[in-house]
């Protein structure tokens, strides 16, 4: 079996219609030997931010001479980019023989496994077979019930920013929403929260003292920033440093300083990771579509943002790194997304939309987002393929335009595979 014929039969087991639970998932594993009991974790999960923390942590971890695993979702082109070993992804072969055994295993299951339960056994086998010292898991969603919490207890578990997301299936506010997600706090671990609401502090706090979890929160205050721009970001955290990160705005730095507490928690648990290791390792970072600039004259940005704080991130970020300039987007949201919100903090900022309809079901039509934007008193042509979106952004913009393309990561991967970046 190849890597893209096991893909394809990995995505025919859908959610619709399944229970929430681990039931599946540990049924699955113990098919397969049981491989999460014999790998070490950081577990990592938020609403915004934690795809960006991980990539973090995992660099450091490798420069510091570790063999990393980095387990996150969603892919952005190529599904082999869900299970990285120290920054390269799941080789085709390994792809396919590895999700073969766990489609085998799964076939009689009375329950059958899901679509991402079949993706986390396959990473699971994965980083046991590559040998891993330890593995970066992101949840997919939530926590308590996520399939990634069938693990044992982590080294460390990390919660970064908690908003208003997948409230149908995560409850209607924060402090809901964070009761999941604490969900993966378990006995003996440390936990490291992103500093956020006293609602969301209090909910962890309350599971870090039912499970005997020591606690750490990140000092936002403690966090000195040294110089921003288009280059990247350095800065001293905790009067250490000073580090330096290529990734773009200042939500960022409150990502590292998260990243850097998660290390120095490893650090007391044993884990030897240097000073130079975490300098090599920030500055090594790779995260693609995370406010990414991938060309220059006219500036082209990308960002897989696709909630309202991480559009206000976004927003804000341009500001800084173009202050009073009026930007060029290219632009396509999921219907079910706040997009009313999501499009108010673009707004200020454009001189011209071009719409694109994602690649995915729940996708607004790229005419809808035009009216939708017309509407609003913008100026916005809808396009009919990614393809034409790309060609006439770059056909409108001049050298001394800034484009940027965001909206949903649905669209991202695609647009920079045109631009010829994978």
């Amino acid at each position: 079996m190849t890597g893209q014929e096991a893909v394809e039969l990995i995505h025919r087991e859908a959610w619709t219609g399944r229970k929430p639970g681990l039931s599946r998932t540990l049924e699955l594993l113990s098919r397969v030997g049981n491989p999460h009991e014999k790998l070490n974790y950081v577990h990592i999960t938020g609403t915004n931010g934690k795809g960006s923390t991980a990539a973090m942590i995992a660099s450091v971890l490798t420069a510091a001479g570790l063999r990393t695993g980095l387990s996150t979702s969603p892919h952005l082109w190529r599904f082999h980019e869900r299970f990285q070993v120290n920054g390269a992804p799941i080789p085709d072969e390994a792809l396919g023989r590895i999700a073969e055994r766990v489609l085998n295993a799964g076939k009689d299951m009375e329950d059958p496994a899901t679509e991402f339960e079949l993706m986390t056994a396959v990473g699971m086998l994965y980083f046991l077979e590559a040998g891993c010292d330890i593995v970066v898991l992101e949840v997919g969603l939530g926590g308590r019930l996520d399939s990634t919490n069938v693990i044992p207890a982590p080294e460390v578990a990390v919660i970064t920013n908690i908003g208003l997301e997948h409230t149908a299936e995560l409850g209607g506010t924060r402090a809901l929403i964070a009761q999941e997600k604490a969900g993966i706090v378990k006995p003996g671990c440390d936990v490291v929260l992103y500093q956020q609401s006293q609602e969301v502090e209090e909910v962890v706090e309350a599971a870090c003292r039912v499970q005997g979890a020591n606690l750490v929160r990140t000092a936002p205050k403690e966090l000195q920033v040294l110089s921003s721009g288009l280059e990247g970001q350095s800065f001293r955290y905790r009067e250490k440093g000073p580090w330096h990160i290529p990734l773009l705005g200042e939500h960022q730095l409150s990502n590292a300083a998260a990243a850097l507490e998660t290390v120095w928690a490893l650090a007391r648990r044993g884990w030897r990771v240097s000073e130079q290791a975490v300098a090599d390792g920030l500055a090594r970072t790779v995260w693609p579509a995370r406010l990414e600039l991938v060309r220059r004259g006219p500036d082209i940005l990308l960002d897989g943002g696709h909630n309202p704080q991480c559009m206000e991130a976004l927003a804000r970020a341009l500001k800084k790194l173009y202050p009073g300039k009026k930007l060029i987007f290219l632009t396509g949201v999921l219907a079910d997304k706040d997009y009313p919100a999501m499009v108010g903090e673009m707004l200020p900022l454009a001189k011209e939309f071009f719409t694109i309809t994602p690649d995915s079901p729940r996708a607004m039509p790229a005419r809808e987002l035009e009216e939708y934007l017309n509407g609003r008193g913008a100026r916005a042509s809808a396009c009919g393929t990614a393809r034409e979106g790309v060609e006439r952004v770059l056909a409108a913009a001049g050298p001394e335009d800034v484009v940027c393309a965001c909206g949903s990561l649905y669209m991202i991967g695609e647009v920079r595979h045109l631009l010829g970046l994978c």
